[in-house]
């Protein structure tokens, strides 16, 4: 049997740590290491618990240091978790900061606790995952956005290359366009017919074309080319 998926759930709210930590106690592929109510708490766990936590949920309204700050503070190192954040559908600035701060996932809480489950898995197994409630609007929006100063450990967005998608072949635009829309690898190697293998390395090549730096930036990239619907 594979390690569980180790877990950090930081939210100021009991009852929504409560929810996710009974729900993970019946799958035998993921264990809560550690709660946090803070933003300043899950600094500090995320530094401390041995072996570090593979995934971080991540609330972004909480007293102190909010969820973007301790988010873009854990994911500045090497070999940081992933962190899915989450956040309701009407706060856009929350969104943008999220973009911004290395998170992985982007989920609304008004999901289906099964859902967040299921995005737990897909980010720890190293992809990214864009909830519904963060439509079109919200990405056009921070695309559209001027880039701010960037400071030590801060993530910001990659501006589309220079020539656009010059040297991207039109299966790789595909791809992108797929990704765009929030895709995992295994559903676009589906929607196109070709192995998963094949998928994954179509989106590796476009990191490296692009110079994204992970697949939310890919996605950011497909709106600003276009390619999403």
């Amino acid at each position: 049997m594979s390690t569980p998926i180790r877990v950090l759930l930081v939210d100021d709210q009991p009852l929504v740590r409560a929810g996710l930590r009974v729900l993970m106690a019946d799958s035998p592929d993921l264990v809560v290491v550690g709660e946090a109510g803070t933003g300043t708490e899950a600094v500090r766990l995320a530094e401390d618990l041995r072996p570090r936590p593979d995934v971080i949920v991540m609330d972004v309204r909480m007293p102190g240091m909010d969820g973007i700050e301790a988010t873009r503070i854990i994911t500045a190192g090497p070999g940081a978790p992933r962190v899915v954040v989450l956040t309701t559908f009407d706060d856009d600035e929350y969104v943008y900061g999220a973009l911004r701060s290395g998170a992985s996932g982007f989920l609304v809480k008004d999901m289906a606790l099964d859902d967040i489950l299921a995005a737990i898995r897909v980010v720890a197994a190293g992809d990214a995952l864009i909830a519904p409630g963060v439509t079109r609007r919200l990405i056009e929006e921070f695309a559209a956005r001027p880039e701010p100063p960037t400071t030590a450990g801060s993530a910001a967005s990659a501006p589309l290359p220079p020539g656009g998608l010059a040297g991207v072949t039109a299966r790789e635009r595909e791809v992108l366009a797929l990704v765009g829309r929030g895709l995992s690898n295994g559903e676009i190697a589906e929607r196109l017919h070709i192995s998963a293998a094949t998928a994954k390395a179509h989106v590796a090549r476009l990191f490296a074309k692009l110079d994204a730096r992970d697949r939310v930036q890919l996605v950011i990239l497909a709106y600003e080319a276009g390619l999403a619907p």
